[in-house]
Order: C-alpha cells, then structure tokens, then sequence
C-alpha cells in the first residue's frame, strides 16, 4: 500500500505561504499576533502590515517573525484552520480593529500553551 501523500488541508504551513495568502487576500503583509484571552488561544491579524512607513519591523525581522508563529502554528495543529480561515474570511483589518481567529486546539495541546 502506498503512502498518502498529504492533503493542502493537513500539510504544514510555511511562511511564504502565509505571506502569500495574506498579500493574495488583503494585498498587504499584516502582522499576525498570538493573543490568550480567558484561558482560549486567538491568532489575530493586526491592523499594522509591512508596506506602511511606520511599521515597526524591517523586512528581515517581519520574515523571521512570521516564520516562527508558523512554527507554533504548525506545534499546534491548527494549520488548516489558518489556511481556510486565511483563504475565506470575508473580513478585513480596519485600522484599531485586529482580526480575531479562536483556534481550536487538538486534545492536549491546549495544556501545554496555556497556562
């Protein structure tokens, strides 16, 4: 029997991947956030993105930023749900109103990030 080969639903992200679905859906590189609020896990996408003047990352740190909350991301298990959310909201950030994905944490997982 041959091995299955991963679905687009169960594969890891990755951060040009993310970057692309965000220039893609929002034509902007927003930045994304992991916010705990009342014992659940949120990943926002903020109002701030990188082609503004004042953002406050360089090119190079939003990159390694980005690539380590899909680090966590994919230590989660919740790639798809980034993926399809990414892909299908139908919502934008406005400027003082982030985004707000509750994250549905696989069994176990929760325990070990929130405390």
């Amino acid at each position: 029997m041959a091995a299955r080969e991963p679905s687009s639903t169960d594969r890891p992200l990755c951060g040009e991947e993310v970057l692309a679905l965000l220039r893609r859906r929002w034509q902007a590189s927003y930045d994304l956030q992991l916010v705990q609020r009342r014992g659940r896990l949120y990943l926002q996408v903020m109002w701030a993105y990188l082609e503004q003047q004042s953002f406050p990352l360089t090119a190079q740190a939003y990159a390694e930023a980005l690539e380590e909350l899909v680090a966590t991301l994919n230590g989660l298990g919740v790639a798809a749900q980034v993926r399809d959310w990414l892909e299908t909201t139908r919502d934008r950030p406005r400027l003082g109103k982030a985004l707000s994905l509750p994250l549905e944490l696989p069994p176990g997982r929760a325990s070990e990030f929130l405390l």
